[in-house]
């Protein structure tokens, strides 16, 4: 029992040291609320220097689904089982899934087809690539950084020899200049897909509203496009095959025909079994012709039916909108994220203000034992 009660007392204690601890905390900081104040000050005009320096941004927001290809094996099995709540068609003849857009989208062959588009800004006419590479805005510290980490690299470029043929180009080369603007349409091009319904949800942020819903429209008309190449791809080279085996049918048919009609003409008035046999023969190759020539032409028209199959429908739910409000930056966020921090930090200081000067004091007074010695 007695030692239970001294658990007991020295718990209390222990808990009455800790509120005394903490009051003795409250009460420094009060003291020095003076200090905090101009440290949250100061923090909060850095805020609003960082905040009015962010170039102003816009962002489009467009909604818009493809039809899904989903493969038709199974036939009636596949209905009866879908109605039984069980799904047979798990194998896609469609290789390009839904989620697969994002990384399309992302890719530097999707991205380096906009770097001719034409857009319109203050300025007047040019191009993506040239309002990315020339006018678009960054932040005064970037210009800095930018300057001081590129010092090294002109030191080292100078002592590199220059390319001794400059008209030998290699597409695939990808220069500083390509890869600033590849990085920035990355960054500034979203794409994400809906898993369930396969709306695909796109942004696109820029500095210019005008030129953000140009960008969007072009990107939209880029992705429906390459969707529909990749999807139509099969049936379209089954088109041209059978377009090449309609055109063969239907020139050996018309040969076969004007053979036949040359003989029949040159030998009318003869009853000779030779005769017969030939004309039997022409004609037959002819007929034989003629069910080629028909077989082809259905086949044809059937990889025509075809490519208009595979063609995905494209319907944009929510359009392109020229945006009125600007979406970054997000000022009062960074206002009060700095005065946050620069709270933190002062009453951080306060706190720890009497044991940084002991450490100083310690620091100190063993350099002056080691100069004595």
């Amino acid at each position: 029992m007695i030692d239970e009660k001294k658990q007991n007392t020295e718990e209390v204690d222990l808990v009455k040291e800790q509120e005394i601890d903490l009051m003795e905390v409250v009460r420094k900081i009060w003291s020095k609320r003076k200090f905090i104040y101009k440290v949250c000050g100061i923090a909060l005009l850095a805020g609003l220097v960082v905040a009015f320096s962010i170039p102003k941004e816009y962002t489009t927001a467009v909604k818009l689904s493809s039809e899904r290809t989903n493969s038709r094996s199974g036939g009636n099995l596949s209905s009866l089982a879908a109605m039984a709540g069980i799904n047979l068609s798990s194998s896609n003849s469609d290789a390009l899934s839904d989620q697969i857009y994002p990384d399309v989208m992302a890719s530097t062959p999707f991205l380096k087809e906009l770097f001719k588009v034409q857009v319109k800004n203050k300025k007047g006419n040019t191009t993506l690539y040239n309002y990315l590479l020339n006018d678009y805005r960054l932040p005064w510290w970037s210009s800095i950084f930018k300057g001081v980490f590129s010092i090294p690299s002109k030191i080292i470029g100078l002592f590199k020899n220059k390319e001794k043929d400059s008209n030998e180009i290699d597409p695939e080369y990808l220069s500083k200049d390509d890869r600033r603007v590849i990085s920035a349409l990355s960054e500034n091009l979203n794409l994400s897909v809906d898993q369930k319904t396969g709306v695909m949800d796109l942004a696109v942020t820029m500095q210019d509203p005008n030129i953000c819903a140009q960008v969007t429209d072009t990107v939209i008309a880029n992705l429906q496009k390459y969707i529909t190449t990749y999807r139509t791809n099969k049936a379209r080279k089954d088109l041209v095959y059978s377009q090449k085996l309609y055109e063969e049918a239907k020139s050996a048919y018309t040969k076969a025909q004007n053979e036949y009609a040359n003989f029949t003409d040159a030998n009318q008035n003869l009853i000779l079994h030779s005769y017969r046999a030939e004309q039997e023969r022409l004609q037959n190759e002819m007929n034989l012709a003629y069910q080629t020539y028909s077989q082809t032409s259905q086949q044809l028209q059937a990889a025509k039916a075809k490519v208009q199959e595979n063609t995905p429908a494209f319907a944009v739910i929510q359009p392109s909108i020229v945006p009125m409000r600007a979406s970054k930056p997000r000022k009062m966020i960074i206002l009060i994220g700095f005065l946050f921090l620069g709270f933190v930090g002062a009453c951080a200081w306060v706190y720890f203000e009497d044991q940084i000067k002991e450490w100083k004091k310690q620091i100190t007074a063993q350099e002056t034992i080691v100069e004595q010695k």
